[in-house]
């Protein structure tokens, strides 16, 4: 121990302090999930992994189009022309056609209902990298962005950790299927003024993480209206905006503002990715969108510290640029999304557990107040363990969202074959006692004195599956876990 403070003392502050937000039960789960993963035949006894956002449901198409279109890879002998131009390309602007590109797929993803500038884009590792360098440019050190919650559990580490602002929650309650309200948002932001906390800025997430659902028009016109009204950022974080499978189709912020006559666009910024719209996180493509000049030029100074691989720019605006392909994958996508939620969800209703309406995102928000023994965040964290290690289901807890109601919990549905899902809903009718009437599995309980950590992981949301042993796990000891 002696040893490894005095090794501590040797790396700076940011890197050693606990302000990247993994000491939440949030990540506990990982834990218990990479020390006993579930496979159909070699493990399975193991955890399922329902805590990853993963959209691997229609990656066949993709694969189909590589095999079609082998000159869009500078590694084929039909694109081995293009390799000394890739490899030497370095402009921090990114290649002419990966942003008209992104442009034109960000506008068919809105049914062509709003248009983007290429020369407005600007790339980042991932959204985790294109949040961070938003925060950058927006936030000193100490001042607030407000959060309607429950939101992202990693949002603590990719919006404040290195920058050091912080989130101020806005509640957000079941009462109205934890629509955000004005109400709701004016106290949030009296109440840090009178703290004396300087808000920079709301941060929305549209659709919803971890509630799966869209904003309608009149709340996202309500929420520009405030932010022109307290003259302050509003930061749309949008990367899963190609997830939605049934209406309400997705609104998103560009076609309010373009309809509002009094907006300051200067103060509107999206956050944009392709991991969950394509399924594609591996390869780290993160987007800023901004209206305001000066955030544009600074972030894309700045974004030389996590910029897209020309090789993966290359294949993308080849594979973006088939409109014919675009079309039919946006349509697949959400029609298996749509099947694989319905199924899932139907399960559920079978042994009578119920979750929020929801029709975007990779994810349910699912609600097990009935089976609380207490009706307190303590009494949801007892129910938790009892499913992570005697049902051996890895969802995530409602209050590492920072939800203000126990009970609820994220389950992911996209991540798993078909066969696996099965397997946990039997699970879950097992823990319930409804499986053909029979009575209600005993199941040991957790140990209360008993806790997972994560004191010395760091977690990157795109770098794992649910399978073991799979070539897209990191090994037991690795440093990167993913949040998402």
């Amino acid at each position: 121990m002696a040893l490894r403070n005095k090794s501590f003392e040797l790396l700076s502050e940011i890197a050693t302090n606990d302000k990247h937000g993994e000491n939440s039960p949030y990540f506990d789960g990982w834990k218990a999930y990479e020390s006993n993963p579930f496979h159909p035949t070699q493990n399975p006894q193991g955890v399922i992994q329902m805590g990853l956002a993963e959209n691997p449901l229609s990656l066949d198409l993709i694969e189909e189009w590589i095999k079609k279109n082998p000159q869009a890879s500078i590694c084929t002998r039909e694109g081995v022309n293009w390799f000394r131009y890739i490899a030497n390309f370095q402009d921090y602007h990114g290649l002419p056609e990966f942003r008209n590109a992104v442009a034109n797929f960000m506008s068919k993803v809105r049914g062509g209902r709003v248009r983007f500038d290429p020369d407005r884009i600007v790339m980042g590792g991932g959204a985790t990298g294109a949040n961070e360098l938003i925060m950058f440019c927006l936030a000193n050190p100490g001042d607030a962005f407000l959060v309607p919650s429950p939101y992202y559990p990693a949002f603590v580490r990719d919006l404040c950790w290195r920058t050091k602002a912080q989130l101020i929650p806005v509640e957000c309650h079941s009462s109205n299927n934890f629509k955000i309200t004005m109400e709701a948002l004016e106290e949030a932001y009296a109440k840090a003024k009178d703290g004396n906390i300087n808000v920079k800025g709301l941060i929305i997430t549209n659709p919803s993480n971890p509630l799966g659902t869209t904003m309608d028009e009149e709340t996202l016109r309500s929420i520009v209206g405030f932010i022109n009204e307290n003259n302050i950022h509003l930061v749309c974080d949008e990367i899963y905006s190609a997830t939605v499978f049934r209406a309400p189709c997705f609104v998103s912020v560009s076609e309010v503002m373009q309809e509002m006559e009094h907006c300051n666009k200067d103060l509107i910024h999206i956050v944009y990715s392709l991991s969950k719209d394509l399924g594609i996180p591996g390869l780290r493509v993160g987007i800023v969108y901004s209206y305001n000049d000066e955030v544009v030029n600074n972030a894309r100074k700045m974004s030389s510290f996590g910029l897209v691989s020309t090789q993966t720019q290359f294949f993308l605006a080849a594979l973006l640029s088939d409109n014919e392909f675009v079309e039919r994958f946006l349509a697949e996508s959400a029609r298996r999304l749509g099947a694989r939620h319905n199924h899932f969800t139907k399960g559920l209703e079978k042994v009578n557990i119920t979750c929020l309406p929801s029709n975007a995102g990779l994810f349910f928000w699912m609600n097990l107040r009935s089976l609380l023994k207490e009706k307190t965040f303590e009494g949801e964290m007892m129910l938790w363990r009892v499913i992570i290690n005697e049902v051996k289901l890895n969802v995530s807890p409602g209050s590492a969202f920072n939800c203000p109601e126990p009970g609820w919990y994220r389950v992911c549905f996209a991540n798993m074959d078909d066969e696996t899902v099965d397997v946990a809903l039997k699970r879950i009718r097992a823990f319930v006692g409804k499986e053909t009437g029979k009575k209600p599995v005993e199941l040991k309980r957790w140990k209360s004195n008993l806790r997972l950590s994560f004191s010395s992981r760091m977690f990157d949301e795109s770098v794992m599956s649910p399978h073991m042993m799979s070539p897209h796990s990191p090994m037991p000891h690795s440093p990167l876990v993913r949040a998402t």
